[in-house]
């Protein structure tokens, strides 16, 4: 089963290859990693997809709250969370099949964002699936080139897994 641990770290130089060093030595692989910071400009925080079993992810989780620079882990995958995913996708597209693709486009609503002689590249969000199917509507113009971003999450609600908003920032500065 994919877990997707949301994991709030120290915004310095080497937290990423630590963590992803730990992953590493343990023999675990991540599906998916997505690094950037957070509303406080001192914490960054990882969304990372890992495949395992409840015991697999109780360790890891263990072993990130060891690294100094963690300050706070969390397995959200068992709550109601929202993701996204970007890809950019460059396709072959002559003349008579840039109107199919701008309709597929349309239909994933994304976006055009650069017109070549021969290609069209797009971009389009959304979760895992509905990126998934996007990737598929436009394989058979034969993709040319393709960039997929891990997962970022946030939990639903009122609910925080932010430093700042749970009480932990005075651990920061």
């Amino acid at each position: 089963m994919k877990h997707t641990l949301s994991v709030m770290v120290e915004n310095q130089p080497g937290v990423l290859a630590r963590v992803a060093g730990l992953f590493s030595r343990r023999g675990f692989n991540i599906d998916s990693l997505a690094v950037g910071q957070t509303e406080n400009p001192a914490v960054s925080r990882m969304t990372i997809v890992v495949e395992g079993d409840d015991r697999i992810v109780e360790q890891v989780t263990k072993q990130l709250h060891k690294l100094i620079d963690v300050i706070k882990v969390g397995d959200i995958t068992a709550e109601k969370y929202v993701d996204r995913e970007l890809v950019m996708v460059k396709v072959n597209a002559d003349a008579g099949q840039r109107g199919e693709i701008m309709l597929i486009a349309d239909i994933f609503r994304a976006r055009v964002i650069d017109f070549g002689r021969r290609t069209l590249t797009l971009e389009c969000t959304g979760d895992e699936g509905k990126i998934t199917a996007f990737e598929e509507s436009l394989r058979p113009y034969g993709i040319k080139e393709m960039v997929r971003t891990g997962k970022v999450a946030m939990l639903r609600g009122t609910r925080f897994t932010s430093v700042e908003n749970s009480g932990l920032d005075q651990d920061v500065e």
